[in-house]
């Protein structure tokens, strides 16, 4: 009798403990926050190399010559005929770059970088022109004209204008800016030019070689891959023109007869020349950069 009592004192324990329980409240842990998303917010460096190819520009060349007599120095020179060259920079260009982004939201990147180049860009042009030289009835002048022109180094400060609008780790974007480089040009122009029997021969140099400045402008696409988001691949298209330089020249050598060969005394060949070269290219380059986080840098959700 007492087994029995104990055992039906322990089943209305259980089933009070039981109902008990299923009158209190039910609880549920808050859902984890969303983890943040990739961010370009950050300061960045990095390297890139590429290749720089001329926009097909062509220089004209225009000058004087003549002759001039020596002991009284009077000349008397004429317009020569024009030449026309190909002026098509080339080469390989590589060099660093750093910058800094400001992420706004999901899909507006906004930030400015600055490049440094070494450059192995060169173009190397030669022009042959040939009419009557106008002073003197039945005189002809063979003009010729060689330029060489040289890039050795270049950079810019370019604001850029970034767009994610197909994932964030992918940034499509738009740049311009100032651009700056040492344009080394050195350009030859030689006269020939025959009056019956004698031949006046002229050559004169000149050169330009300092830092010019321009614009460039241009676009890319930048990728950082999830497992090393600090680490991004870009390519780049830009457009780059530094303007245009003349190069004047001044030449004098000697009168000879055609058929001897001997000099003529008191007499010398004279020209004058004025060559333009414009200095723009293309590049396409593709790049590696680290970019460092900012503290302050707000996260992006997933929200694509």
């Amino acid at each position: 009798m007492k087994k029995l009592t104990a055992a039906a004192g322990l089943a209305l324990a259980l089933s009070a403990g039981s109902a008990f329980a299923a009158d209190l409240p039910s609880y549920k842990s808050p859902p984890p926050p969303p983890p943040p998303m990739f961010s370009w917010t950050g300061v960045y460096g990095g390297v890139n190399i590429g290749y720089g190819f001329g926009n097909g520009d062509r220089q004209w060349s225009t000058g004087t010559d003549g002759f001039v007599i020596l002991p009284v120095g009077i000349a008397l020179t004429a317009a020569s005929p024009w030449t026309l060259q190909s002026t098509n920079l080339n080469g390989v260009i590589g060099g660093g770059q750093f910058g800094v982004n400001f992420q706004f939201n999901r899909w507006l990147v906004l930030g400015v970088e600055a490049d440094i180049q070494a450059s192995g860009l060169q173009s190397r042009s030669f022009g042959f022109g040939i009419g009557p030289w106008g002073a003197i009835p039945g005189a002809v002048s063979r003009v010729y004209n060689t330029t060489t022109s040289n890039v050795d180094w270049y950079g810019s400060w370019r604001a850029r204008f970034g767009v994610t609008p197909f994932s964030p780790n992918l940034m499509l974007y738009g740049t311009a800016g100032l651009a700056y480089g040492g344009v080394n040009t050195v350009s030859s122009h030689t006269t020939f030019t025959t009056i019956g029997a004698t031949g006046l021969l002229a050559n004169g140099n000149g050169s330009y070689d300092k830092v010019s400045f321009g614009w460039t402008a241009g676009a890319g696409a930048e990728w950082a891959p999830m497992s090393f988001p600090n680490w991004s691949l870009k390519v780049e298209y830009l457009y780059t023109d530094l303007g245009s330089a003349t190069i004047n020249t001044v030449g004098i050598g000697p009168a000879f007869n055609l058929i001897t060969g001997a000099i003529i005394p008191g007499f010398a060949g004279y020209n004058t020349s004025a060559t333009s070269v414009a200095t723009r290219w293309h590049t396409v380059r593709a790049g590696l950069n680290y970019r460092i986080p900012l503290a302050t840098a707000a996260p992006v959700y997933a929200a694509y």
